[in-house]
C-alpha cells in the first residue's frame, strides 16, 4: 500500500532502498524556507541498523503489512526453536537470533505470534506478560518505604528484575516481556 511521507507514524513498517524498515521516531519539520518534511528514524528489521531519513509529504512510500500466525512452541534444539502453526499444524524453525532477548521468556507449549513477510520469518512476538517464579530475592533493607523501593531478584530463567519488598523466593509473579518489569503477584 502506498502512503505519503507525512503519513508515517511510529511502529509502521515500510520498504525503503530495497530493505524492510520499522519507523522508530518521527518529527514533522516546517523550515522557514522550502517545503515541510518529516525527519524519520528507521530501524532495519533484518540487520537492526538504524538510519535517519527525510521524506517530503509528496514522496510515495510502500507500507508493508506483516503476516502474523499463531504458533505454539514445541521444543528447542541448540539455538533453533521449533514452533507449530495452530491453524495449519505446519512446523516452523526459528533461530534464536530472530527472537532476541525474549527467548529467555519462552516456555513449553507457549503460544506466540510469528511475523513473516513474503514467506520469510521476520520475528517472534511474545505475549505481553508471562508468569515466572522468583528463585532468589535480596533481603529487605529496614527503613525503606514499600511504595518507593524495589529490590533485585532472579527469575527461574536467569533474568534479573526489580520487585517490591514483599516478594520472596518461590513467589510466582507476572512479568512484562517488553521491558522486563514486574507487573503484579500471580494469582
Amino acid at each position: 500500500m502506498k502512503i505519503g511521507g507525512n503519513e508515517l507514524r511510529i511502529g509502521m513498517l515500510i520498504e525503503h532502498n530495497g530493505k524492510l524498515w520499522s519507523v522508530c521516531k518521527t518529527q514533522h519539520v516546517k523550515p522557514g524556507k522550502g517545503g515541510a518534511f518529516v525527519q524519520v528514524e528507521l530501524k532495519e528489521l533484518r540487520g537492526g541498523t538504524k538510519l535517519n531519513e527525510r521524506f517530503r509529504s509528496d514522496e510515495s512510500l510502500e507500507r508493508i503489512r506483516l503476516d502474523e500466525d499463531e504458533c505454539q512452541l514445541l521444543f528447542k534444539d541448540g539455538t533453533v526453536y521449533t514452533f507449530m502453526n495452530v491453524a495449519t499444524y505446519d512446523q516452523l524453525q526459528v533461530d534464536e537470533s530472530l527472537i532476541g532477548e525474549g527467548a529467555s521468556f519462552l516456555q513449553d507449549n507457549m503460544v506466540v505470534k510469528i511475523a513473516s513477510h513474503e514467506g520469510e520469518i521476520i520475528g517472534v512476538i511474545l505475549p505481553d506478560t508471562v508468569v515466572m517464579s522468583v528463585v532468589e530475592a535480596d533481603a529487605v533493607v529496614r527503613g525503606q518505604t514499600a511504595s518507593a523501593s524495589y529490590k533485585p531478584a532472579m527469575l527461574e530463567n536467569g533474568v534479573r528484575i526489580l520487585v517490591p519488598p514483599h516478594i520472596e523466593a518461590g513467589t510466582r509473579i507476572v512479568v512484562n516481556t517488553a521491558d522486563v518489569s514486574y507487573v503484579e503477584r500471580a494469582k
